[in-house]
């Protein structure tokens, strides 16, 4: 089998997130796509970052935390309703739960969209922190992938 894979027909690797992504605008994830899966994954866990925000925001910022999702997703819909999936999804840092688009406020930030498979079911509540999350998913990582993409104010 292939290697886990997290992909996006909207940006390439390294490469500009469309605005419409974007915090202040349409504010609705982009689409993923998820290949190669191992067989002893249970569930996928996926968190959207932005590690360029310790300077400005002191910390790194949360866009998106979402877990227990199907291992058989394949695609990740522009939009998509996480629950409808049967996943999870926490608070991000705009104190919002689910998906809070990119919105840098001083220069050019990049952002990780970090899939990882787990070989476990991890049953939080919405209200789990992303710490606490890793800490759940801590020994149960059979693979992970990452996806990077840039987002100008």
């Amino acid at each position: 089998m292939a290697d886990l894979t997290l992909t996006s027909p909207a940006f390439d690797d390294g490469e500009p997130i469309p605005e419409r992504y974007g915090y202040t605008e349409n504010n609705v994830n982009p689409p993923l796509e998820v290949s190669g899966v191992p067989e002893s994954a249970e569930t996928l866990l996926l968190v959207v970052d932005d590690p360029d925000a310790r300077e400005p925001a002191g910390k790194i910022w949360d866009h998106w935390v979402v877990w227990d999702v199907p291992t058989d997703v394949g695609t990740i819909s522009e939009g998509w309703d996480a629950a409808d999936a049967g996943a999870t999804e926490s608070e991000n840092d705009f104190d919002e739960t689910g998906w809070g688009g990119p919105n840098p406020p001083d220069r050019e930030h990049t952002y990780r969209f970090l899939l990882y498979a787990l070989d476990a079911t991890l049953g939080l509540d919405p209200s789990a922190t992303k710490d606490e999350v890793y800490d759940a998913a801590e020994g149960s990582v059979v693979a992970k992938d990452r996806l990077e993409g840039t987002y100008a104010p």
